[in-house]
């Protein structure tokens, strides 16, 4: 009778405390439009791009490898943003090319930015020579365009989505691993991290209940800078001709198709895919601006 009479109490506050916490999430939502209007539209542009990529094939008017047009159609109300040089539907390639672009993003940052995040945060608070020597392999690293390490990669590696992802993470594993590192140096000497050592606790519960959350701010604001940085490599690889296969529909083959194929014939095939790199990339960027000084303490009063 207890336990059910316990139960039932704490049933009954969470049911009194949930529309409090809707509440209070709707407020600093409202807060956040208010006090980061820039912040708001990379946000609105990022949910836009999940969006497109999730219903893909819903909003596709035609699939992405068909030809149904005549080749260098104009944007006419069928084709709304044209037709290729063969005859696919821009728009369709344009929307189905939202996944490619989400996926290698989301890709490169889960892998890329929490594994350097958990290296640079275990060397840095390793310290002494194993800091030394990690420190003088991502000096060597950083002296490297990250385009360049991947163009190096891919050029010794079959084409792949998956592989596009892997020379993106290598080419970002030097400069987060530097900027974590400089967060945990003044993070390992401050007096609570000190306490926690005095009294003896292990340096995997100081780093994962210590230092790590408290460098949570830092982690979000890195994955939406190199969410950015990731849709452009891609881009660029698949650009250059040594990114994801031809027959995918990404907005970087596009564009190197329309350059191939004089821009003068079809601009359109140009603009759509460059304008869809543009704001994607801008909405990831003024996103992680706005999360970068509504979480860094020491921006908050800006």
């Amino acid at each position: 009778m207890i336990d059910q009479t316990s139960e039932t109490a704490i049933l009954t506050r969470e049911a009194v405390a949930a529309p409090g916490l809707a509440k209070r999430s709707w407020v600093g939502f409202a807060r956040f439009v208010r006090t980061k209007p820039l912040g708001a539209i990379g946000g609105v542009l990022v949910l836009m791009l999940v969006f497109v990529a999730a219903l893909a094939p819903v909003l596709a008017p035609f699939d992405p490898r068909s030809t149904p047009a005549a080749p260098w159609e104009s944007p006419n109300s069928t084709y709304i943003l044209g037709a290729d040089y063969v005859g696919r539907d821009v728009l369709s390639r344009l929307i189905y090319g939202a996944r490619i672009s989400l996926y290698v993003g989301m890709g490169s940052v889960l892998v890329g930015i929490t594994a350097s995040f958990v290296i640079g945060v275990a060397l840095t608070y390793a310290g002494g020579v194993v800091d030394m020597v990690a420190q003088r392999i991502v000096d060597a690293l950083m002296s490297l365009p990250g385009l360049l390490i991947a163009l190096a990669i891919m050029a010794v590696v079959t084409p792949s989505l998956n592989t596009v992802i892997l020379a993106i993470v290598i080419g970002m594993i030097a400069p987060v691993i530097r900027t974590v590192r400089s967060q945990v140096l003044s993070m390992k000497e401050l007096d609570y991290v000190t306490a926690a050592r005095a009294v003896g606790a292990k340096p995997n519960r100081i780093i994962f209940r210590h230092i790590v959350p408290n460098c949570f701010a830092t982690y979000l604001v890195l994955a939406t800078y190199y969410l950015g940085f990731a849709i452009i490599i891609e881009s660029s690889l698949s650009f250059l001709g040594v990114g994801t296969p031809p027959d995918e529909p990404s907005w970087g083959a596009m564009l190197v198709r329309a350059s191939a194929a004089h821009i003068k014939s079809g601009p359109w095939l140009a603009i759509f895919p460059g304008l869809a790199i543009f704001l994607v990339v801008m909405g990831f960027n003024l996103l992680g601006d706005a999360l970068r000084d509504v979480l860094d303490p020491r921006l908050r009063g800006r």
